[in-house]
């Protein structure tokens, strides 16, 4: 019946911008690209006349799918949603020093979410949202790195 996950699919209004923050920021690496125009494309998106682009990155076995619609152009804002709305809530990475990577993605176009900043002492994790360029939010977790048997 169903095999695998395959990837998650963004929508992003800069396609060029997205990838920097994706794969500058974040460590994706591209994987692969697709361009289509019209049908059978168009059928499939619900997009009549669709000039899509995309490109699929990948990080850690999981593969996320940049999509961007020169035609007819992306729809909506990039406002940053509620945790609670339906829908992708966010994308979380662990990262090694929480502050040095909030600043890498601002500087790549991210936006902090600085009042969402929490700290858990007793599990020495400290955490913060963002957003990407488009409003999609961004979770760094920063934890003790995992024990060796040498430590």
């Amino acid at each position: 019946m169903i095999r695998r996950l395959s990837h998650v699919g963004l929508c992003v209004a800069d396609l060029e911008r997205s990838l920097r923050f994706y794969r500058d920021g974040l460590g994706l690496r591209e994987v692969s690209a697709l361009e289509l125009a019209g049908e059978p494309a168009a059928t499939l998106l619900e997009l009549p006349g669709v000039v899509l682009r995309a490109r699929y990155l990948e990080r850690d076995g999981a593969v996320l799918e940049l999509l961007s619609y020169p035609s007819p152009g992306a729809v909506g804002g990039a406002g940053v949603r509620a945790m609670n709305a339906p829908g992708l809530s966010h994308l979380s990475f662990q990262v090694d020093d929480l502050d040095a990577a909030a600043a890498r993605l601002v500087a790549l176009g991210g936006r902090l979410l600085a009042h969402t900043r929490i700290e858990n002492p007793r599990l020495r994790a400290r955490a913060v949202f963002l957003t990407d360029p488009d409003g999609t939010r961004i979770e760094l977790v920063e934890t003790p790195p995992p024990r060796t048997e040498a430590s």
